[in-house]
């Protein structure tokens, strides 16, 4: 099984240009993957888009035959001149069978800024979105997420959500409710099995790494980075050329994973070459 998280910043390279057939190329160039994961894709945004698709989400559905395609709209409203909506979040393209689909709004608290005379900082509604697939021994929710970028409070509270929902969907699988046939009621695919990635803007020295990481009394969840290679500091996947947000190269991009997965960690890579976008992707593989 083989996964790729990429940030695509709306499929805009850092040459300007928005090209979502280069990007699902290098994609394919780094692995005949199973699931694409992205974040930060548009919908009827042409400050951001311009020319090309407006509906980012349809337009990777051309590209991907075989493919099953699910949006997660973060933001969802209406256009300034009130005529059209506009989307942006998560997308997981997979060709695995979808089992179940969950969409879940995360926490959006507003701290106060620290004096009267400092504006807020920027900020946007956040989302998971959740698919669970059926990989070749059984049931896999795979998740996937984009956090707050500015606020650290922010972060900090919707790092904390997805640790409980980890932990809330695996105490399902341990004690399952009861089901009754052909209603919404009917068996859902309850699994440990789970795989966490995305952009979740902190470094793996910081708070909200230890949060997503913090024991419980289920099957915890680990960074696959360290899992693998004896818990190293992961290679940067954002500012390795272009230096707008910040001086340094970081690693913010990760694969989280339940412990239940670990012994079947096989590879996982980080494309460093490719600039078509302002993150770089990350390719997990299970066998």
């Amino acid at each position: 099984m083989k996964i790729i998280t990429w940030n695509v910043q709306w499929f805009k390279g850092l040459d300007g240009v928005v090209d979502i057939e280069r990007v699902v190329k290098v994609a394919r160039e780094m692995a005949d993957f199973d699931a694409l994961c992205l974040q930060e894709v548009a919908v009827n945004y042409p400050a951001l888009t311009g020319q090309t698709p407006a509906n980012q989400s349809e337009a990777v559905q051309q590209f991907l035959p075989g493919f099953q395609v699910v949006f997660c709209a973060s933001v969802d409203e209406l256009s300034p001149c009130g005529t059209y909506r506009q989307q942006f979040g998560n997308l997981i393209a997979t060709r695995l069978p979808v089992r179940q689909i969950q969409q879940i709004a995360l926490p959006y608290p507003n701290p106060r800024p620290l004096a009267e005379h400092v504006d807020s900082a920027l900020s946007m509604p956040r989302s998971c979105l959740a698919c669970t697939v059926q990989a070749e021994w059984g049931p896999v929710r795979l998740m996937t997420s984009h956090l707050e970028y500015y606020s650290q409070p922010m972060r900090l509270a919707q790092a904390q959500a997805l640790r409980d929902l980890h932990r809330q969907f695996c105490d399902l699988a341990a004690y399952p409710p009861q089901t009754e046939s052909g209603t919404p009621y009917q068996p859902k695919p309850l699994t440990f099995d789970t795989i966490m990635c995305g952009d979740f803007n902190f470094e793996q020295d910081a708070i909200e790494h230890a949060e997503i990481l913090k024991p419980g009394a289920t099957m915890d969840l680990c960074n696959a980075w360290e899992a693998m290679h004896l818990q190293q500091v992961q290679p940067a996947t954002f500012r390795l050329f272009d230096r707008t947000y910040g001086p340094e190269p970081v690693a913010c991009d990760f694969f989280f994973i339940s412990q239940s997965l670990v012994p079947r960690l096989s590879r996982l890579e980080i494309n460093q070459m490719t600039q078509v976008s302002d993150h770089q992707p990350v390719l997990l593989e299970l066998c």
